[in-house]
């Protein structure tokens, strides 16, 4: 699911159009229907993110909130910053991108990405 994907279903669980969640939110129903049609790309600022975390009632540390964040952050080609600041998951990311592209990856290292992930 891409993040205008997202975006759209979170307002729709809801039940608001989108001219209803603009109005209430103080948002550009133009510029709301171009990001959800993909149009637009997910915003940088994470102050904007968590705006539109809060307009659409995500809870925060929720699994919609860090989905809202991980696919702005995918889309936009960059790692989400609390990956970035997790020097044990950093050093994780070549594993996972080496499996991602079916290369060969030392076994004890992908072992250690896998429990990683179990314990998640």
């Amino acid at each position: 699911m891409r993040f205008g994907e997202f975006f759209r279903a979170m307002r729709a669980k809801h039940g608001q159009s989108l001219r209803e969640f603009c109005l209430a939110n103080g948002f550009d129903p133009a510029n709301i229907s171009r990001l959800e049609r993909g149009l637009l790309p997910p915003p940088e600022s994470r102050d904007k993110l968590e705006g539109y975390a809060k307009a659409l009632r995500l809870k925060k540390g929720s699994d919609d909130w860090y989905n809202l964040f991980d696919l702005a952050a995918a889309e936009r080609g960059r790692i989400p910053q609390d990956v970035l600041r997790d020097s044990e998951l950093m050093g994780m990311l070549p594993v996972l991108f080496r499996t991602l592209r079916g290369q060969r990856v030392d076994p004890d290292a992908l072992d250690d990405l896998v429990e990683r992930i179990r314990r998640a």
